[in-house]
């Protein structure tokens, strides 16, 4: 292998971890809101831990996070709990640093 291929190796491993690693930020992040949710939903554990699987499994319907923000909004609304939207993006940012201090370390 020349020095390119090898600088072209390293780059593309380099891109797959960081892909990698932001897919598990986010789903860890998805997890978190889902916890949050279902705290405010008074869910009992066993189906704290169910609703915030299917929170992870809503970030795979469609690009980006208005997805999961619909599925909370709506499923928090459907339970009685008074929010609104950007409630529920300011807990997204608050658990994306938590997930990102949990997965990477210090952020």
């Amino acid at each position: 292998m020349t020095t390119f291929d090898d600088r072209e190796q390293a780059f593309e491993n380099k891109f797959a971890h960081e892909e990698e690693m932001a897919f598990r930020v986010t789903a860890r992040r998805n997890r978190l809101l889902g916890m949050w949710a279902a705290e405010l939903m008074k869910l009992t554990p066993e189906e704290s831990e169910a609703y915030a699987r299917s929170v992870v499994q809503a970030e795979f319907e469609e690009a980006g996070d208005e997805d999961v923000v619909r599925k909370l909004h709506g499923d928090l609304l459907s339970a009685q709990v008074e929010i609104d939207e950007s409630d529920i993006r300011h807990q997204m940012d608050e658990k994306l640093v938590e997930a990102k201090r949990q997965l990477l370390g210090s952020v």
